[in-house]
């Protein structure tokens, strides 16, 4: 074999060798974030969880709120036809 031929392989075989370093790289990375993803996403689940009686109560809070704005547009309304005695 030529001398060019014996650096070629040698050459080839560090470009492997470099790009099987980076994959692993990239793979122990990839663990990493999926490690990450997984802790979020039961913290969100968790949450949502923790949240999940909200609902009715906002609806209800949200009935009597309505009630009372009409009451206080009917007490606007019945004050505004009413003038006042200025003494």
């Amino acid at each position: 074999m030529s001398f060019a031929a014996i650096v070629s392989l040698v050459l080839i075989a560090v470009l492997v060798a470099a790009l099987a370093a980076y994959l692993v790289w990239v793979v122990l990375i990839l663990r990493h974030v999926v490690d990450t993803l997984g802790k979020v996403t039961f913290g969100v689940r968790a949450i949502a969880h923790r949240t999940e009686p909200v609902g009715p109560v906002v609806a209800d809070i949200n009935a009597n709120l309505t009630a009372v704005a009409g009451a206080l547009e009917g007490l606007v309304e019945g004050a505004t036809a009413q003038p006042a005695n200025v003494a």
